[in-house]
């Protein structure tokens, strides 16, 4: 099993500590930087996390988080001493996939931590039947996704996706005809605990990325309701009836 690489960045030099302490306990491979710079010099395809705090001097977090985003997809875990619900708003639109406020338990960051690590997995696996992948670009029945971006043609021509919903297709098109039920989608793509109110959440998300890359969101032909068990990315060309 491939150990995976965490970068813990942070300008607090005992947070560094503790991280890389309950980390490299986990059996994770640890590299640290205490501002933006040196996480920007350090990045690699080899990184499978990171771990960034937002307020630092000089380079804030969420400008490395861009920088990031320009070049990789790794899963970045916000930390910050701010919990307000714009805070968490502004993070995840720079960039960012999760969002931890201090102080946090170690049971919470594992549980974040393994989650991202988890779907980051699922994420960059191999395509499977029925897909092309060139170029880190998934490509089906006039479906285009980038791997690496939030980047969707349908037809030749590119549509604009929310974040969330770029993710909800990118996890159903990496894993073709498997049913995801509402809480698969509703904890891979929004890495929260599942309630039943989640349902509604992810059926508005599907409703409106179907008015987005369907020609017909009444009858899609991509994204397929499997009624009672949840949704799944159809790679036949054959519809159902």
């Amino acid at each position: 099993m491939n150990v995976q690489t965490i970068l813990i960045v942070d300008d607090d030099t005992e947070i560094r500590e503790g991280l890389r302490i309950l980390l490299s306990g986990e059996n994770y491979t640890i590299l640290e930087a205490a501002d933006g710079k040196q996480a920007l010099d350090q990045m690699s395809d080899t990184i499978d996390l990171v771990i960034l705090d937002i307020m630092m001097p000089g380079m804030s977090g969420l400008h490395v988080c861009e920088e990031i985003r320009k070049q990789w997809a790794v899963p970045i875990l916000f930390l910050t001493a701010k919990a307000q619900e714009s805070d968490k708003l502004v993070g995840l639109i720079a960039g960012g996939d999760d969002y931890l406020p201090k102080p946090f338990s170690y049971a919470e960051l594992m549980g974040r931590v393994k989650a991202l690590l988890r779907r980051y997995c699922v994420y960059r696996g191999k395509a499977q039947t029925g897909m092309l992948s060139q170029d880190n670009i998934l490509t089906t029945r006039g479906l285009k996704l980038s791997l690496d971006y939030n980047q969707v043609w349908v037809r030749g021509q590119e549509v604009e996706l929310t974040e969330l919903e770029y993710k909800i297709l990118r996890l159903l098109m990496q894993n073709p005809q498997r049913v995801f039920s509402t809480q698969n989608i509703y904890e891979s793509v929004w890495g929260e605990p599942y309630f039943y109110i989640s349902n509604g959440t992810v059926m508005v998300h599907i409703r409106k990325l179907r008015v987005k890359i369907e020609e017909d969101p009444q009858n899609p032909r991509y994204l397929k309701t499997v009624w009672g068990k949840g949704y799944r990315f159809e790679v036949s060309a054959d519809q159902e009836p």
